[in-house]
């Protein structure tokens, strides 16, 4: 009762098992017994012990007596620690963590509930419930007696203390205070004179008597109190000798106990503890001698890493040290002789880290550098692999940075490789003079210019396969790593799932095991048996998994040792090591091996781009033919389109720098035939040019739907003789040789689209710039009558307008054609431009309309002057009709073999109305009417005269001149 965790130490046994009595140091440390007195007596000190050395209860060598208590009984009914006064008894003595601690039950009791007390309870329920009615219905007589007989004591000890002044009840009451000295002692009533009077001596008795009183009354109170008490003191006493007897029969079972036990304990115990010491010994040499043998591994481990990095074995050797330092941390931490090793294998640690860097760098190089041609693409796989491999272990992930310099280096290289072979094989370039790469590309022809390039190309392709090559067998080890990881994530799931299942049945061994630590503990409390129990099956599992673990430990880094560092990557991975990167790294560092491929690629395309402005820098590739530049357009898109398919990565330098020279090419290329153009309408005489067989071979290959430049051929023994007309879909044109060589230069412009694609926007503005130029000029030149000055023309006659009007006839029929070809070549969202076709065709077809204005304009200003001078008169017919019909004959000359017969019979009609219509107006002038009159007469012979002579031009016989219009009508 009065041992506690907190407050008193615990006996202890000896070494031998034998229990020992706390002893106290001081020298009267025995006392005979006697009986409790009113006050304990200090109680003896001794040692503190621990509950680990808990008394013994197989011997008793000290007699146990209630001064050996640690807690006298006022501290236990008074425990200053307590909130309040607990109404248990025993959880005054142990503190306030005695009441909550958790006890096990025993496993020899059975557990009472209250379903137990169910039937008793029933039983006396009706008594019990009669019993309480009555006693609150009639009190006992001893109570009512008791309860008068203390109100009239209280009642008369009240009376009776009234009497005492307050002043001596008063807390802060005190004799050595003047004031209050001077109240209770009233010297103002003596003489102080001097000298005793009888008065005085009377007062001082009074009041002597007064203070005597007093405390007879007070005393009196206390005595009565006294009284009313002493019958629970004296119980108290009895109480505490009874409890006194019941101890000493208490002690004496204990030692009879004791020596059984003891018998018990000598004979079952110690053989089988002995066996069981024994064993435990022999666990403790083998776990000693696995240990040794560990350190013994541990030991060889700096030699087996630098053999292993004699031999470039990174992965081995950090493998190794990883092992190592593991095996240093939990198994053999606090071993004095290894106390350096760990930062040593930290430094060593940090020198493989820049051993791998150094050494992928020097791969990197010579593998981008070595010759492209007759050499594997991937150089020392199993290295590669291995560097890779060691990197990702150590988390440098920024190897691929390296990489990529290291290519941008050999990108250039390439270039300056290639220029250099290519500069040896040409004798009219002196390197000692030219020095510059540029320059030296320069010099070149276009021809030794092109195969340069063709080779930079080449060279480039092969340069990205291996790249591609070898970031493919990065991207393998990575995803080994990765699936590795995802393989070690699943294994550890699995691993805890297991683990969760076994804690679930757990309880029931534990149960057995806490049973079989019942009854073989030998401390004081079942709950230490039950704590020892659970933390022994701890340490054994822990011990167990321990020692697998040293286990393979040892031969780990026994295997290193011993084959020098084979070990394999799988091994690695399956490794417990956090060093691995994880999954979203892994994955970053794949999409940084795309990227780095779609870098080499731009990289690659950027090098050609420096060939390329490299030779345009003094506009060589501006003057270049269309056939030449046609051929520079196929090898770099043929170029772009292999490293596309290649690298899965559209590059748009090269194509763009290609863009911006064939801007300049079309620009040189438009301009040259815009002024070729110029130049052939400012010395074009207007007039009818024969058909060269070439040309009319050139429109009928147009009319077969290619819009194309045929093949020059070989000139034949039989030569085929120009002709007169262009035949067009059977349709005869006579033309000026200009619109000849117009017709293949909008050919030459549809052929430039076919062969470069990426210029068909450029390529028909431009051509619409030209035929609009045309359109103009030969406006200005025939219409405004440019060519009298330009050419020396001495004017500008029907037929040359006859034959302008032909010409631009025949391009508004290509038009269409041209606009068809164009939007085959176009992207649908480019379609908006061909407007510039519909534009232009309005603007042939008001030329052609202006130049048919003109026409009639000219023989409407003929039939004005004329007919102003028209009499009525013989002879008939007149010469004025005479003169009108010569005209139209000529007109009708000029015309009828360039225009078609239906235009020509379309511009006659009008003819004829303005005819007509300045023949009604001179009529009307004169006042001939319709009277069948001889003016009237005259008028129709003339008439008659003109409708014979219209209708005998050729293609005119079936003209309706309708001649009866002049006439007004009759109102």
């Amino acid at each position: 009762m009065a041992s506690s965790h907190s407050s008193s130490p615990v006996p202890r046994g000896g070494r031998d098992g034998i229990y020992h009595k706390e002893r106290d140091p001081s020298p009267h440390r025995c006392r005979p017994i006697r009986s409790l007195p009113d006050v304990c007596p200090k109680e003896p000190t001794g040692e503190g012990r621990g509950l680990c050395d808990g008394p013994s209860v197989v011997a008793e060598h000290d007699r146990w007596t209630v001064y050996s208590s640690k807690v006298n009984l006022p501290a236990a009914l008074n425990d200053p620690r307590l909130a309040k006064r607990e109404s248990d008894f025993f959880t005054k003595t142990w503190g306030l963590d005695f009441a909550e601690t958790e006890v096990m039950p025993s496993f020899y009791l059975p557990n009472i509930t209250r379903e137990h007390f169910g039937p008793y309870l029933q039983e006396t329920a009706q008594r019990e419930r009669i019993h309480e009615r009555c006693k609150t219905i009639c009190p006992s007589k001893d109570d009512v007696d008791a309860v008068s007989s203390i109100t009239t004591n209280h009642d008369k000890s009240r009376a009776e203390l009234e009497q005492v002044p307050k002043i001596f009840m008063k807390p802060e009451f005190a004799l050595e205070d003047p004031a209050t000295f001077n109240a209770v002692l009233p010297w103002s009533h003596f003489n102080s004179a001097g000298g005793k009077s009888s008065r005085d001596v009377a007062s001082s008795k009074l009041l002597q008597e007064k203070l005597s009183h007093y405390l007879d009354v007070v005393e009196v109170s206390i005595a009565r109190q006294i009284s009313l008490r002493s019958e629970a003191f004296f119980h108290a006493m009895s109480s505490q000798h009874e409890l006194q007897d019941r101890l000493q029969e208490t002690q004496h079972a204990v030692a009879v106990l004791r020596g059984r036990t003891a018998a018990i304990d000598r004979v079952m115990c110690q053989g089988p503890l002995r066996a069981l010491r024994t064993a435990l010994t022999r666990n403790n040499c083998v776990k000693l001698h696995n240990k040794l043998k560990l350190m013994a591994a541990v030991h060889q481990t700096q030699p087996t890493v630098q053999l292993l990095l004699s031999t470039s074995e990174f992965v081995g050797a950090l493998e190794l040290i990883s092992t190592t330092k593991e095996v240093l941390q939990q198994e053999l931490q606090g071993i004095h002789s290894f106390r350096h090793l760990g930062s040593q294998l930290c430094e060593l640690e940090k020198l493989i880290d820049k051993m791998m860097v150094e050494e992928f760098s020097m791969y990197a190089r010579s593998d981008l550098n070595r010759s492209l041609r007759d050499e594997p693409q991937v150089l020392e796989k199993e290295r590669l692999e291995s560097l890779v491999f060691g990197l990702l272990r150590q988390r440098k992930l920024d190897f691929l940075d390296i990489y990529s310099d290291e290519m941008i280096a050999a990108a250039k290289a390439i270039v300056t490789q290639c220029v250099a072979e290519s500069v040896l094989h040409i004798e009219e370039i002196d390197t000692e003079v030219v020095i510059k790469l540029a320059d030296q590309m320069r010099v070149m022809t276009f021809l030794q210019w092109f195969e340069l390039l063709k080779t930079v190309f080449e060279s480039f392709l092969l340069f990205l396969q291996r790249i591609k090559a070898t970031l493919s067998v990065i991207r393998n080890v990575v995803l080994e790593v990765l699936v590795s990881n995802q393989k070690n994530r699943l294994l550890e799931e699995a691993a805890s799932d297991a683990s969760d299942r076994e804690a679930s049945h757990s309880p029931s061994s534990l149960r057995g095991e806490a049973e079989l630590a019942y009854l073989t503990h030998e401390g004081l409390f079942i709950s230490d048996a039950l704590n020892e129990a659970q933390q022994q099956q701890q340490q054994a599992a822990l011990q167990d998994q321990s020692s697998r673990t040293q286990q393979s430990r040892t031969e780990a880094v026994g295997s290193d040792t011993v084959e020098g560092g084979a070990i394999g990557r799988e091994q690695s991975f399956m490794s417990g090591e956090n060093m691995m990167p994880t999954e979203l790294e892994l994955n970053r560092v794949i999409n940084n091996i795309q990227e780095l491929l779609y870098t080499a690629s731009d990289v690659s395309h950027d090098r050609c781009v420096k060939v390329l402005t490299a030779r345009a820098k003094d506009g060589s590739l501006e003057r270049l033919s269309s056939a030449e530049f046609v051929c520079l357009s196929q090898a770099v898109e043929g170029f772009v389109r292999d490293t596309e398919e290649l690298c899965g990565r559209r590059s748009v330098s090269l194509r763009g720098a290609l863009q911006s020279q064939a801007n300049r090419f079309v620009h040189r290329f438009h301009e040259e035939r815009k002024t070729k153009l110029s130049l052939l309408l400012d010395n074009e005489r207007w007039k009818q040019a024969e058909v060269p067989s070439e040309f009319q071979d050139l429109v009928n290959s147009i009319a077969d739907g290619k819009i194309t430049l045929p093949e020059r051929k070989i000139p034949g023994p039989e030569e085929r003789k120009p002709a007169e007309f262009l035949l067009v879909n059977g349709q005869k044109y006579a033309v000026v040789g200009t619109v000849l060589l117009l017709i293949r230069i909008f050919l030459e412009y549809c052929q430039c689209v076919n062969d470069i694609p990426s210029i068909a926007t450029d390529m028909l503005t431009r051509l619409s710039d030209l035929l609009k130029h045309f359109n103009s000029r030969s406006c200005q030149l025939v219409l405004g009558a440019g060519a009298l000055q330009v050419v020396g023309l001495k004017t500008i006659t029907t037929k040359n307008l006859a034959l302008a009007s032909r010409c631009l006839q025949l391009v508004v029929h290509y038009i269409p054609i041209i606009r068809a070809h164009f939007e085959t070549k176009l992207q649908p969202k480019q379609f908006s431009v061909l407007r510039h076709f519909d534009h232009i065709t309005k603007d042939y077809n008001d030329h052609i309309a202006e130049i048919s204005a003109k026409l009639v304009a000219i023989m409407d200003s003929l039939f004005e002057k004329v007919l102003s001078k028209y009499e009525v008169k013989a002879p008939m017919p007149s010469a004025c009709f005479r003169n009108v019909c010569k005209q139209m004959a000529k007109m009708h000359e000029a015309l009828y073999e360039l225009l078609p017969e239906e235009q020509t019979q379309m511009l006659f009609l009008r003819i004829n109305a303005s005819f007509k219509m300045h023949l009604k107006r001179q009529l009307a002038r004169l006042g001939v009417v319709n009277d069948g009159g001889p003016q009237h007469g005259l008028v129709v012979v003339d008439v008659a005269f003109y409708t014979e002579n219209v209708q005998a031009l050729k293609s005119l016989e079936r003209l309706d001149l309708n001649m009866a219009e002049i006439w007004e009508q009759k109102r």
